[in-house]
This record gives C-alpha cells, sequence and structure tokens, in this order.
C-alpha cells in the first residue's frame, strides 16, 4: 500500500506531500505524488505554474513539479497525466482517482483549505477525490508541523513561525 499525494505545486499540496512523508517513514509506507496537467493556458495560470500574457510550456511545468516533489520527498515517485481539455471539476477530479487508485493506496493525502466544510465550493478537485470510498483521506488544512509525538516533523519544510501555528 502507499500514501498518495495529488501535487499541483500549490502551498497545502506542499504541506499534504510532506505530512505524506513524515507519516510514511513512522509507518513503513511508501509515497507518490500524482498530477494531472491540462494542456490549457487557464488552468496553468489558475495554478500559478505561468504568469499572464507567459507562454504555457507543458513540459517545463510537469519539470518544475517533479524537481519540487524531489526537493520535498526524494523517495517518493512521481506521476502524472496530460490532458488536453480543461475539464470540469469533477471530471478532472476523475483524472486524479485513476492515477491515485493505480497505487493502490491506503491514504490519500489532500491539501485543501475546503474539503470536508458543511458549505463545499463546487470547483474543488479535492472534493470529488475525497468522495472515493476505496480509501481513507487525510485532510491537511495547515501548512504547519504534525502536532503527533510519534512523527519527526520535516525540519527543512516549516519555518520557525509555523511551529507556533503560524
Amino acid at each position: 500500500m502507499t500514501f498518495v499525494v495529488p501535487f499541483d505545486g500549490s502551498n497545502l499540496a506542499e504541506a499534504a506531500l510532506v505530512r505524506a512523508v513524515e507519516y510514511g517513514t513512522a509507518l513503513q509506507e511508501d509515497v507518490a505524488a500524482v498530477t494531472v496537467v491540462p494542456e490549457r493556458k487557464g488552468y496553468a495560470r489558475q495554478k500559478g505554474w505561468i504568469e499572464e500574457g507567459e507562454a504555457y510550456d507543458v513540459e517545463a511545468v510537469v519539470e518544475s513539479l517533479r524537481e519540487r516533489v524531489r526537493s520535498l520527498a526524494p523517495d517518493a515517485s512521481f506521476e502524472y497525466e496530460r490532458i488536453r481539455e480543461f475539464p470540469p471539476e469533477a471530471q478532472l477530479a476523475e483524472h486524479v482517482e485513476r492515477l491515485a487508485r493505480a497505487h493502490d493506496p491506503s491514504v490519500v493525502f489532500l491539501g485543501s483549505e475546503n474539503v470536508g466544510r458543511v458549505v463545499t465550493p463546487l470547483t474543488s478537485v479535492g472534493v470529488h477525490v475525497a468522495a472515493e470510498e476505496t480509501y481513507d483521506v487525510f485532510i491537511v488544512r495547515h501548512a504547519g508541523p504534525p502536532t503527533v509525538d510519534a512523527i519527526e516533523p520535516h525540519a527543512d519544510f516549516y519555518r520557525a513561525d509555523d511551529a507556533n501555528g503560524g
């Protein structure tokens, strides 16, 4: 079994990856980061992969995401899927779920501020991924270090003020 992290390079996706590594180390589980990369500029701008007016080089974005995963989690695997369209969130989530399920995950670590709230935005891929019932979901809502004594924090990831909840 594996801990899987949908990874888009956002702060909370990075925190989810680090958290998966911390728990994976403690529980001797492998970690895999999965990414879906639509080949549309609008999505790339929305995710902060490119700036307004900047050319969209999909391979460069994939390589940048791969390098970020490698820097945060050197032993984690990285898998991505390029898709031509920019589908609705539910369809995008289906691509993410398929990549995750290929790893037979025991837990999917989601970095999201809004998954699991009573009122959930319809534009969250995480909402759809979290609805899958074949694996457990660990939701990372804060980038700070874990508060479980048995988990050793990834020291290079956290700033000094994160330790105090800030």
